[in-house]
């Protein structure tokens, strides 16, 4: 930004975005605000006090990234081309100093730039070049075993000289802070990220942006009727996967001001799964849900009869937990020394058929057994252990009050300690509600309740999730 329209700046600097230790690169190029999808990137900055429009290909915006020793490594490399015949050559180098917290599950990182950074823009007679770039970046990532969530914080600083074909030469420079917050799991990721800078210019005057982007990851499940009436099924579901990114600029300049919104997306992809052919379902009201969950394979049953009114047994539903919050497990593991290993419970056979999922349940926390040693995985769940282990999936047990609250329910002092704050937390998030009043913690859940449940627990995966780290956020009007 700068003084008056002689004078060329330039808006270099946006959050940038490391959502964990595990992802390969970044989803939001770079510290620009700039967004691409499949065929081209597209970004803005201020030239003469007002928007200037840089496009690429996407082939031309190249990003590497390695990891060794505790370090993460970020590599950007951009050129891109106004229509008024301006070029700009970036490139920037981001270290990343990880700490792994295993044993809570957390991990932080603390980020700087490398000195190799370049960035130049010509334009007729004008050259802006970047002479010194800090930055400071450090979030934190809480890997629970449904959602990776993070959070994190950066300032900036940024010098720029603007030569002139006359030799002189003026200096720019731009400061910024602000936040970021994302999440990942099994149904999509997105990521929110605000930015705040200040632009201070030789004669004293100063010049503010505020910079706003989303980047979002959808997965969503629906039911397509087949066309032939004479099939041997009626229809099936697909999985619609869709990505988009919003981006949007507010400016207060010395010779302008607005708002800039425009947004990328991606070519969706279709996925369709098997097609469920229980016997028994034809007008159950869980009907719609447990065809789902058999699509999507967290149920599988092998016979054409589901039972849906049966108890549902406590193992069943710790493999379904597992399976629906994509757990990684180790299959097929036949080293001795791996044999050897004792069952993580006594009446729960190594060789039970998913029993990788329960071992992987019950390292993240997810599943606990009804004493130190055994787990009764043939005993009937109840609202409360579903509760409970809903939450710990979530990693949401921390959304319940203080020790020492009730619940709202008449039936509270029937809830036992350990699930309070289960069944606290899924009443709020509408994934397990009462009757009349009542939670009835003890009661047996049926395999068709249990197949309820866990859809409204994808569901919350699903759509609201996004919608707090996008909507709620950003306020966009896409």
């Amino acid at each position: 930004m700068l003084k008056r329209q002689s004078v060329l700046f330039l808006l270099m600097a946006f959050l940038f975005v490391l959502v964990s230790p595990s992802k390969s690169s970044a989803e939001i190029v770079d510290l620009t605000g700039g967004i691409k999808n499949e065929y081209t990137y597209e970004e803005y900055i201020f030239i003469l006090g007002q928007p200037m429009k840089f496009t690429a290909k996407s082939d031309d915006v190249k990003v590497t990234v390695s990891e060794r020793q505790n370090k993460i490594i970020e590599t950007y490399k951009i050129k891109m081309e106004s229509t008024n015949g301006a070029t700009l050559d970036r490139s920037f180098t981001y270290e990343y100093d990880v700490n792994d917290y295993d044993a809570i599950g957390q991990s932080t990182a603390t980020g700087k730039v490398k000195e190799n950074y370049k960035e130049k823009i010509e334009y007729l007679d004008t050259t802006i070049e970047l002479k010194d770039y800090q930055m400071s970046k450090s979030y934190v990532t809480d890997k629970r075993p449904a959602s990776e969530y993070s959070s994190g914080n950066t300032v900036i600083r940024k010098t720029y000289d603007i030569e002139y074909d006359n030799g002189r030469i003026q200096t720019v420079v731009v400061s910024g802070s602000g936040q970021d917050a994302s999440y990942e799991n099994f149904w999509g990721a997105a990521e929110t990220q605000i930015m705040e800078y200040v632009f201070e210019y030789p004669d004293g005057t100063v010049g503010t942006v505020t910079s706003r982007v989303n980047y979002t990851k959808s997965r969503t499940l629906n039911y397509e009727e087949n066309l032939a009436s004479l099939a041997s099924f009626n229809g099936g579901y697909a999985v619609n996967s869709e990505t988009d990114t919003i981006s949007e600029y507010v400016y207060e300049l010395p010779n302008d001001s607005g708002k800039i919104e425009f947004n990328a997306q991606y070519m969706p992809k279709v996925e369709r799964l098997i097609v469920p052919k229980f016997r028994d379902l034809s007008a159950h009201w869980a009907r719609p849900s447990i065809e789902k969950l058999y699509s999507l394979g967290i149920f599988d049953d092998q016979s054409n009869f589901f039972s849906p009114n049966t108890p549902m047994q406590r193992y069943d539903f710790a493999i379904a937990i597992g399976k629906a919050v994509e757990l990684r497990v180790e299959v097929g593991n036949t080293k001795k020394k791996d044999n050897a290993k004792p069952a993580i419970f006594k009446d729960v056979k190594r060789t039970s058929e998913n029993y990788e999922y329960l071992v992987a349940a019950y390292n993240k926390g997810v599943i606990k057994g009804v004493a130190a040693e055994n787990f009764n995985p043939e005993g009937n769940l109840t609202r409360e252990q579903a509760a409970a282990i809903i939450v710990r999936a979530l990693g949401l047990e921390g959304k319940a009050p203080d020790p020492g609250y009730s619940t709202s329910y008449k039936d509270d002092n029937k809830i036992s300690d350990y699930a309070r704050d289960g069944v606290y937390v899924v009443t709020q998030l509408g994934i397990m509600n009462g009757s009349e009043g009542n939670f009835k913690p003890q009661d047996t859940l049926t395999r068709a309740q249990a197949a309820a449940i866990i859809e409204r627990f994808l569901q919350y995966l699903e759509n609201d999730l996004k919608q707090n780290y996008r909507d709620d956020i950003l306020f966009f009007e896409y």
